[in-house]
């Protein structure tokens, strides 16, 4: 059944999310003279195929990161007794300055760490990450780096965003959208007759990038990006493997903080940063959760680092981590997978959505002739897949090939869908099949991003589904603007100060882009029921068209 609330709320976020905040006469002006130099300094980049020495370059790079990532390359050794934060200040109480720069620790070494780490390392922090798994891993493959978080990047550290350029692969030269999954009609015949593959909306995700005088988005594998930020962004030994918090002490106001480890360590900080997930630890003491609501959260939107053995345990565990969180499941279980494909459209389309009944189908360009995609399937929370039998022997992608089946009788509705699933899941290895449940959460507007010295950054202040691709792009824009608030400090007691103000700044974007993302979820599944409706359906389509233009310029903002 269609979810009409949810339909409604999702047509009035998505049309006026582009005007959430007022602007005034001169910040137009200001943006308008922006936007004039920027778009006579950046060329639009034009599509061409890539060559066999560029496929055979990402795909080395892929396999390079990836095998320093297994070996924790770059990481601090475990028999390592002389790191800074051993030992507090022998004044904890004091200016800062140069010489005497704050002291700060973060947890969790993904994206949203190892980016807040370079940009107060930029700023002259002393920093360290503690990562409580053993080692990298190539985390659910690529990821798309959009406008904004590339301008996060180049701010923080220009060598970072060129590198990051130099390893993407353009995205925004070709079409994105969402498309019909399967032959569709309407009620008693009344409009449009859709055909599987047909186009219902079409993205424009250039133009708003270029109006706002930013580079296209480009799409990365994430254990390179974990390679560029480690060897670019931080010193060596900067991050420390196998370091769970078990909890932290306040020390009083501009006294630090003292953390104590699950193996006994204990480390001093001025400033503590929860960068460890959704199922963050930090926020778990700092907002008073039960013991049920932290542990393990893979990167990657079906969990990659995960074995298959961890990934069934972790279904079972996230429905008591959800509940002890305040986290919500988002209706969905996911599969993905990278594949060593060519797709059969990569000249003309980037990105798409293969919209059904209580399920979607995403892909994108993946680069080096790869491509990465999701499905979504609405089911309960904590579901597995049998274990692998010789009738059987490769149980996900068996049950994808009937959810998406191109031949009839079609899927368990009598759907008869387009060849693209097919051809992406066929050219998939089977032991490359991810599933996890999806959870995300509403924006922490009254419980707050910090409290005294700690604060939260990431997925653990702002999961989000990734229809928008937006979550690692808003934890960038996350530690660039964490670390130009602690930039000001002069002296410990103004910590707990710039804390906040830099949750206040980011709570009102972060607020909306959450919401857009679950609603936007919620209303794709509902596409499909919505469109048999006279006047209804048409009304939907024609919204979505309409807002997207303003969706993307909001989030393509190079002001964060």
């Amino acid at each position: 059944m269609v979810n009409f609330k949810n339909s409604a709320l999702a047509v009035l976020v998505l049309t006026t999310s582009a005007t959430a905040f007022t602007i005034t006469p001169q910040q137009t002006n200001l943006r308008s003279l922006h936007t004039a130099i920027a778009m006579s300094t950046i060329e639009p980049p034009v599509r061409t195929p890539e060559t066999p020495e560029r496929i055979k370059e990402v795909r080395d790079r892929f396999k390079s990161a990836a095998i320093d990532a297994a070996n924790a390359t770059g990481c601090a050794s475990p028999d390592q007794k002389d790191e800074w934060w051993r030992t507090p200040e022998d004044q904890t109480f004091r200016e800062v300055s140069k010489e005497n720069p704050l002291r700060v620790i973060i947890t969790g070494g993904g994206v949203a760490g190892l980016v807040t780490a370079a940009a107060c390392h930029a700023k002259g922090m002393k920093v360290a990450i503690f990562e409580q798994a053993s080692q990298y891993a190539p985390y659910g493959g690529p990821i798309q780096i959009q406008s904004n978080a590339l301008r996060a990047l180049e701010r923080i550290n220009p060598v970072i965003y060129e590198e990051i350029i130099k390893a993407g692969t353009v995205t925004a030269d070709r079409v994105s959208g969402l498309k019909i999954g399967y032959k569709k009609g309407v009620f008693m015949g009344l409009g449009k007759q859709f055909e599987k593959g047909d186009w219902l909306v079409k993205f424009d995700t250039l133009q708003p990038a270029l109006d706002a005088g930013l580079h296209a988005t480009v799409v990365v594998d994430r254990p390179v990006i974990q390679q560029i930020l480690l060897n670019h962004g931080i010193p060596d030994g900067t991050v420390r493997i196998k370091s769970r918090i078990n909890n932290y002490e306040e020390l009083g106001k501009g006294n630090g903080l003292k953390i104590n480890l699950e193996d006994g360590t204990t480390a001093y900080a001025d400033v503590l940063v929860g960068a460890d997930g959704i199922w963050s630890s930090v926020r778990r003491q700092m907002h008073g959760l039960s013991s049920d609501a932290d542990g393990f959260a893979a990167s990657g939107a079906a969990g990659g680092a995960l074995t298959e053995n961890e990934a069934r345990r972790m279904a079972k565990d996230s429905l008591l981590m959800a509940d002890g969180a305040n986290r919500r499941y988002s209706g969905f279980t996911c599969y993905a997978a990278l594949a060593d494909h060519k797709a059969s459209n990569i000249e003309e389309v980037s990105y798409q959505i293969l919209l059904g009944k209580d399920k979607y189908f995403v892909s994108t360009d993946g680069g080096g002739d790869r491509q990465q995609w999701f499905a979504l399937i609405r089911e309960p929370a904590g579901g597995v897949d049998p274990e692998p039998t010789p009738e059987n022997p490769n149980p996900k992608l068996a049950r994808l090939l009937e959810e998406f089946n191109n031949e009839e009788p079609g899927d368990k509705n009598g759907d008869v869908w387009d060849d693209f699933a097919h051809e992406l899941l066929k050219a998939t290895k089977p032991e490359d099949i991810k599933r996890r449940d999806l959870y995300d959460g509403q924006p922490l507007i009254t419980q707050g991003w910090s409290n005294g010295q700690v604060a939260i950054c990431g997925d653990a202040a702002h999961p989000m589904m990734p229809n928008l691709g937006q979550g690692g792009c808003q934890a960038t824009e996350d530690g660039y603007r964490l670390a130009e608030e602690l930039s000001g400090v002069k002296h410990t007691q103004e910590i707990e100060g710039a804390l906040n103000t830099y949750f206040m700044k980011r709570i009102p974007r972060t607020a909306v882009i959450q919401t857009i993302a679950q609603l936007g979820s919620d209303l794709l599944v509902d596409f499909d029921l919505m469109m048999t409706i006279p006047l209804l359906g048409p009304f939907f389509l024609t919204a979505t068209q309409l807002s997207m233009p303003f969706v993307l310029r909001y989030l393509y903002t190079p002001e964060f």
